[in-house]
């Protein structure tokens, strides 16, 4: 399964605006639920402006960077977890992500309903968890049956499933998301695999009226308090500028983001939080025909590194030539960074860091 953030929200919160911005689509979502009903797979660039600095001193013909993926999910309604509106549909399609972008309508317009009648997006949010809640606890009971029959075999294991089980499925029927349940690390990565979708970690998007930006407002400041407090990200965003801009040349571009007070358009910053979100990180490779992103989890090692650009390199993994992009920058060039003895050579139990420039050495 490739790791993918879903988009979700209530019907009219700018979802699919934002998404088709993401994308640079220019297909306008209608002003209805459910204006999304198969989810949009959409491929986003991941801005990050150490892809030009390195350019400035290796330069090359293309440059890449690392992209992530966004599912535009149809919009939720309440009573979702018994089926309402498109609610089997949108739990399978949520299920199938491994991050949850949260977006909420922090804006006043009469001329887009809102489904729920009013504008309060604490509300939404509640709604939204509520919903996914119930049907994780549906599904954690037919888990729970599943262990007591294993249990009564008397094996330790059994016994420590039934247990992990008990503790998930009395936090959800507390109303709870798995997420906020304190767990082991080993515990959390065999919860990670029962398809609960409140195990997934959220990041809250509010979309705001133009008159609010750049900074937000009281309702924004309502989702900001929560996200903290849960440990979990927020971006602020207005979808109608960020869908003008995506239509935009860089002059224009430019002229409108300076008109807000924004220094980048907001959904740079949505991208990289995604990305972050994902647990994923980049590594570098440079040379004359492209400076390219490549795409790792945290706390990869160097073979698995190797290995995203071809499993050939991971097979037969020697060790990698590393430097930094502080060190590039210092010297001047690969060859002074040589001279000056700033190649590293790491080995098959180095740990990747974000941002290390790599060249593989490997044997097949």
């Amino acid at each position: 399964m490739a790791l993918s953030v879903g988009i979700v929200g209530l019907p009219n919160v700018g979802k699919s605006t934002v998404f088709n911005a993401l994308t640079a689509g220019k297909a306008e979502a209608a002003n209805y639920p459910f204006c999304t009903i198969d989810p949009n797979v959409g491929i986003v660039p991941v801005p990050d402006e150490r892809l030009q600095r390195i350019q400035k001193r290796i330069p090359t013909q293309k440059v890449l960077p690392a992209v992530v993926e966004i599912v535009d999910i149809a919009g939720l309604v309440k009573g979702a977890s018994q089926g309402e509106g498109l609610g089997n549909k949108f739990l399978a399609n949520i299920r199938e992500t491994s991050a949850i972008l949260m977006m909420v309508r922090c804006f006043q317009d009469p001329n887009v309903v809102h489904v729920a009648g009013s504008v309060d997006p604490m509300r939404d949010i509640e709604i939204i968890e509520l919903e996914l809640v119930l049907a994780d606890a549906e599904t954690a009971e037919k888990r729970l049956k599943k262990a007591q029959g294993a249990a009564k075999t008397g094996s330790k294991e059994g016994k420590a499933e039934l247990a992990l089980v008990e503790r998930v499925v009395a936090h959800l029927q507390a109303g709870k998301p798995a997420r906020s349940l304190e767990l082991s690390d080993d515990d959390r990565k065999e919860v990670s695999t029962w398809g609960l979708m409140t195990v997934k970690p959220v990041l809250y998007c509010c979309n705001v009226g133009e008159e609010d930006l750049p900074g937000g407002n009281a309702w924004s400041e309502s989702v900001r308090t929560r996200a903290e407090a849960e440990g979990a990200g927020i971006v602020i965003l207005c979808g109608k500028i960020e869908a003008e801009l995506a239509g935009m040349t860089d002059e224009e571009k430019q002229e409108l983001l300076a008109s807000y007070g924004l220094r980048e358009p907001a959904l740079h910053t949505l991208a990289r939080e995604c990305y972050r979100l994902l647990g994923l990180q980049s590594y570098f490779t440079a040379g004359e025909k492209e400076i390219r992103a490549w795409t790792i989890k945290q706390g990869a090692l160097a073979p698995e590194a190797a290995g995203v650009i071809h499993t050939d390199f991971e097979k037969g993994f020697i060790r990698a030539n590393v430097y930094t992009l502080a060190d590039l920058e210092q010297h001047g060039s690969e060859a002074a960074l040589r001279a000056a003895g700033k190649l590293r050579q790491e080995g098959k139990t180095y740990v990747v860091q974000d941002g290390d420039i790599m060249h593989f050495l490997f044997n097949v």
